[in-house]
């Protein structure tokens, strides 16, 4: 790509979405600062300029048009209501917002009506209560929401929920459907035209997602027992095969989700395969 002009991408500088933004585009074969303070990167060989931002400014930058792309969380760029919208999903950062209010208080979504709502985001908050047609008011705090309730700040929270443990010890308990399921995202300026790079880079993105979610499957099975060892290991498009010097044998070679490689081992084997092994994809297109 030389003699082009540069892909400008903005990265998360810190933060839970930081080092897996950087691992993964390292993965995608760019080039990544190895200085944390180091604010830009220049990868030359790809034709990408990195900048390194605030997870939450993100969004701004692209939507200003000052960026070509950014990885930011869902959550951020719903937040910020940028002129910015979703390219893909990252697969990594997974977070969901709810609500949540002292514990017997038994409120539900149309409850929240006249409320005090303690939130870290409050656009996005804003955004479903309006779809909603619930009237309160928001009370922004930059973290820690949960004390807002016992110190008389607010009524409700809107907060991130994981394990939602903090929230117990604090008195509190869930209500209501999740406001979102967030995550890390591509994004890209709303109405532009796609940058150039921009294939490139989601194909490299998309096969490294790929690689963490699959791995390779490689066994023998009787050529009699195939069309059951099919149905087990499917493939995406379909399985390699291959003639064994044994007769009446075949090498299959397959991918197959990473979550279920045991259960897939264990049907295998119970089909009648043998030699069987699974690897790691480092890295594919599909």
């Amino acid at each position: 790509m030389n003699g082009t002009e540069l892909l400008k991408i903005a990265v998360p500088n810190k933060g839970s979405l930081a080092e897996s933004a950087t691992q993964m585009l390292r993965e995608a074969g760019y080039r990544q600062r190895t200085d944390l303070k180091d604010l830009v990167l220049v990868d030359e060989t790809n034709g990408v300029e990195f900048y390194y931002l605030r997870p939450r400014d993100i969004a701004v930058y692209v939507g200003e048009g000052t960026l070509d792309l950014g990885i930011t969380g869902r959550d951020m760029l719903l937040d910020s209501q940028a002129e910015a919208d979703e390219v893909m999903a990252l697969g990594f950062g997974g977070t969901r917002f709810r609500f949540a209010a002292p514990a017997g208080a038994g409120l539900d979504v149309a409850g929240l009506a006249g409320k005090r709502i303690a939130t870290s985001y409050p656009g996005l908050v804003r955004r479903y209560l309006d779809s909603a047609g619930v009237q309160a008011r928001l009370i922004h705090l930059d973290g820690a929401v949960e004390s807002s309730i016992r110190l008389g700040v607010a009524d409700v929270i809107a907060d991130v929920v994981e394990t939602g443990s903090t929230l117990r010890k604090a008195g509190l308990e869930l209500f209501g459907e999740a406001i979102l399921e967030s995550e890390a995202i591509l994004i890209q300026h709303r109405g532009a035209d796609p940058a150039q790079g921009l294939d490139l880079l989601k194909r490299r993105l998309t096969g490294v997602i790929a690689a963490r979610n699959y791995l390779m499957v490689d066994y023998n099975v009787p050529q009699q027992r195939l069309e059951a060892a099919f149905a087990i290991t499917p493939g995406i498009d379909s399985p390699t095969v291959s003639p064994l010097a044994k007769q009446g044998w075949v090498a299959v070679r397959a991918m197959i989700p990473a979550g279920q490689a045991q259960r897939i081992m264990d049907e295998l084997w119970e089909a009648g395969a043998d030699g069987i092994l699974v690897t790691q994809i480092h890295a594919c297109r599909l």
